[in-house]
């Protein structure tokens, strides 16, 4: 199996931690120079000189706010005109719970920013090294809500909804050009994210947050939470050479836990 990425550059976004660095690390180990991309610049240093190195490698990182477009674009451009980047990997922390029709107006535009309209400003700046390389990989970290929306997550299920949208639309208009465009959605993992989904569902129902673990671990048919280098180690393989022929797809990896096929 060809996973070798020697020579691919990859920007990681959201990487300071939880699955967004568990996948820079993956991509490293597969030989890709990796950009790690982030608000937190003492974060960022951390990561990359924590990432594998065989010597040759060459990893950087990129402190921006995703929320700002027209300068998140100017960034990764720059990036782009010394050194193009063949895979993208988006990923952002998800806007925070509560029922949809409670959400202002204010959070559902807030999210679209952070989610798509980030995604597709960070596509349309490496597009041109892809393009150029006739080969580049996009993945989505994105949510199981795409397949069966989540109780609580009302702004979130919506936006995430759009985003696998806007990628199964690139993935057929980008696949002639030797792109492939596909999402990951990670079911309950080990992450910061799920810290405060359980401690908000708490303080709703009353519950302690040590019962409402163990009754969202009863809902995975695996028993437990993912590890965050499980997600990584999927998101690396859909950017190798070895998934090639994958592009436009949703793939939970959630344990078991969605009831869709």
């Amino acid at each position: 199996m060809d996973l070798n990425l020697n020579g691919r550059h990859a920007l990681v976004c959201g990487a300071t931690e939880g699955i967004g660095r568990a996948a820079a690390h993956e991509l490293a180990l597969l030989g890709a120079d990796v950009t790690v991309l982030a608000r937190r610049e003492d974060a960022l240093r951390d990561v990359v000189a924590a990432l594998p190195q065989n010597g040759e490698q060459q990893h950087g990182w990129i402190a921006a706010d995703v929320s700002r477009t027209d300068a998140l674009h100017a960034q990764v451009e720059a990036l782009c005109n010394g050194k193009p980047v063949h895979i993208l990997v988006n990923n952002t922390a998800g806007p925070p719970g509560g029922p949809a029709h409670l959400a202002d107006t204010a959070a559902f535009l807030d999210a679209f920013n952070k989610h798509l309209i980030a995604n597709q400003t960070l596509a349309q700046a490496v597009l041109p090294g892809m393009r150029a390389s006739a080969w580049g990989r996009i993945v989505n970290v994105i949510s199981t809500s795409v397949k069966e929306p989540i109780v609580g997550l009302g702004v979130s299920n919506t936006v995430r909804g759009a985003v696998a949208s806007w990628a199964k639309t690139l993935s057929r208009e980008l696949a002639p050009m030797g792109i492939t465009v596909n999402n990951v959605l990670p079911g309950f993992t080990e992450t910061g994210r799920i810290t405060q989904l359980v401690r908000d569902r708490a303080r709703t129902s009353g519950e302690s947050e040590e019962s409402v673990v163990d009754s969202m671990r009863k809902l995975v048919p695996l028993g437990r939470f993912a590890q965050p280098g499980e997600i990584g180690g999927v998101i690396a393989f859909l950017c190798s050479p070895a998934a090639a022929y994958i592009s436009g797809v949703s793939l939970a990896v959630d344990g078991g836990r969605t009831y869709s096929i």
